[in-house]
């Protein structure tokens, strides 16, 4: 009996008694960790009345001011997140609901355009201050979509495209931000910032950019699914670049639901973003109905041995990859072994080379790209106009932090002497769009006829990165507890080390996203690897902490 007693209370889920921010005293199911919360869940208890978007938004605000100190992953809270959260919740009391994100905070990369009193800097005070005419073409639709933009997250400083001696995470006007899973855990980067704060739960889900592995690297490390898009699935108007031709934005979150859920709403043709209107469709999919646990059913999918090189440094990593191996066939998929990348050799001597057509394409876009967007700034007060005048900037603000953080990557980038409107820049563009191509990812879905490939994450993203093509990344493991800490070259923060997570990505075609989503949920699903290690460092609060006060 005393057994019973016990397996009866281990499933009954205890009721609190409460009082919302309206003043309503409702019974209700004890509220969820914040640390762990999907959307679902929480579009529920707003349903239900149990708490009210301005709960959240003051809980999430709490959390991050608990652990900003240490971790740094928010540049700014925004000053008016709680007056659009008190008018979410009153659209939802008289009957408007704007999508299944209504009333729900999230946080934005410091990239990301807002016309608003938040900043937009790229993590450099050389755009503190200055004004954009709009929103971004995907802060616009978040807006619209009733998801409250709760802060700018950090990042590394001009999306990792400054310096050869920095490290991840790091920005002069942010500062360092540090992963939660092992303390001074190198975050990864560039939407470092994002990554941290999704995985602890600072806001429900997160906002990157990717222009190679910077929504897959610190989603991996963090411990999340970060979904990086075709390149034009979402829109990149007013958001600071690097590369028209490789950046994208998509979600960093806990769950393939969730990231599903903001996927939905970002993406879409934008006007202001001419690479939009080449999507195959006029409205795109709902990426929620790609949840489907029985996907790997018949499907092929492709593992490219020759884009993996074993180490002791990654053992854990291939270990933890063969075992995923085993899950996807076990439930149902077939596994093609040694689907390889025809130009897997030509790619890794051009990723080699200072000055290789990869460099290239990045380098003479960055000269065009962001004298674009500083030319929309409606107030610019340094008067930054040029990669020269950042650069010139950079040198001579102290707080920039040279020259012990070097401006190499700028000074590659001015000694090219040509921008991407130059015949040899489109000749090196040609050459990488092979490389990603055809002569990697989409040559081996073609060759072995596949659904889609898959790699342990941090060997993934650099070949769709060249081709402009959707990755899913979704946990796979952490680094054993005994691990030997290995630190970064110039700055120390901790590259590998007890229970630092990595993730398995699903590689496809262009506008594969759907099929892309429902194998990660369906492997995410049989694992729940998320939830087998807890971060060393969260926050206290709890939605309790703020209804109760």
């Amino acid at each position: 009996m005393a057994m019973m007693i016990l397996f009866l209370l281990a499933f009954t889920t205890l009721s609190c008694l409460v009082t919302n921010s309206l003043g309503n005293t409702i019974e209700t199911s004890c509220y969820p960790d914040l640390l762990d919360v999907g959307s679902e869940e929480l579009v529920a208890g707003l349903e239900s009345g149990a708490w009210t978007s301005v709960d959240l938004t003051k809980a999430y605000i709490l959390r991050i001011q608990e652990v900003n100190p240490v971790l740094n992953a928010v540049t700014e809270i925004n000053p008016d997140a709680l007056a659009i959260a008190s008018a979410m919740d009153a659209e939802r009391a008289n009957g408007t609901i704007r999508s299944a994100l209504h009333g729900i905070p999230m946080l934005i990369k410091n990239n990301i355009a807002t016309s608003d009193r938040m900043n937009n800097t790229a993590g450099s005070y050389a755009l503190i201050g200055a004004k954009v005419p709009r929103d971004a073409g995907v802060a616009t639709k978040l807006r619209a979509a009733g998801v409250i933009l709760l802060g700018k997250s950090n990042l590394s400083q001009w999306a990792n495209f400054r310096s050869s001696n920095s490290t991840n995470g790091w920005s002069a006007y942010g500062g360092q931000v540090t992963g939660a899973y092992y303390p001074n855990q190198d975050p990864s980067g560039s939407s470092s910032g994002s990554g941290v704060g999704s995985s602890i739960g600072l806001a429900l889900a997160s906002l990157g950019t990717e222009t190679s592995g910077s929504i897959l690297a610190p989603a991996s490390q963090n411990n999340l699914v970060g979904i990086k898009p075709t390149v034009g699935l979402t829109s990149r108007a007013l958001v600071i670049p690097i590369s028209e031709h490789q950046d994208t934005v998509g979600p960093m979150a806990r769950s393939v639901s969730d990231a599903a859920y903001v996927l939905s709403i970002i993406a879409g043709k934008d006007e202001n973003d001419n690479y939009t209107l080449a999507q195959p469709w006029d409205t795109p999919p709902d990426y929620t109905n790609s949840l489907n646990f029985s996907s790997f059913r018949g499907a092929r999918i492709g593992v490219p041995r020759n884009a993996l090189s074993s180490s002791q440094y990654n053992q854990p990593v291939l270990d933890a990859f063969e075992d995923a191996i085993s899950i996807l066939k076990k439930a149902g998929a077939t596994v093609v072994d040694n689907a390889n990348f025809s130009a897997y050799e030509e790619f890794v001597a051009d990723s080699n080379d200072p000055v290789g057509k990869g460099t290239i394409v990045l380098s003479a876009d960055f000269v065009s790209d962001v004298a674009n967007y500083l030319s929309e700034l409606t107030f610019n007060p340094n008067n930054i106009k040029s990669l020269e005048d950042i650069s010139n900037f950079t040198h001579m603000f102290p707080l920039e932090d040279y020259p012990e953080r070097d401006t190499a990557v700028w000074n590659t980038s001015l000694s090219l002497g040509y921008n991407n409107t130059d015949p040899r820049f489109w000749d090196a563009y040609q050459y990488t769009s092979y490389l990603g191509g055809e002569g990697s990812v989409t040559g081996a879905l073609k060759a072995n006829n596949l659904d889609a490939l898959i790699l342990p994450t941090d060997y993934a993203y650099p070949f769709a990165a060249f081709a402009g093509l959707p990755v899913v990344t979704v946990p796979l493991g952490f680094y054993p507890s005994n691990s030997t800490v290995v630190k970064q070259q110039y700055w120390n923060l901790v590259e590998t080390g007890p229970n630092i997570p990595f993730g398995l990505s699903f590689m496809g075609n262009k506008w594969s996203e759907e099929t892309l989503i429902s194998f990660a949920y369906a492997y995410e699903q049989r694992t729940k690897t998320r939830s087998k290690v807890r971060p060393y460092i969260v926050p206290n609060t709890q939605l309790k902490d703020v209804i109760n006060t």
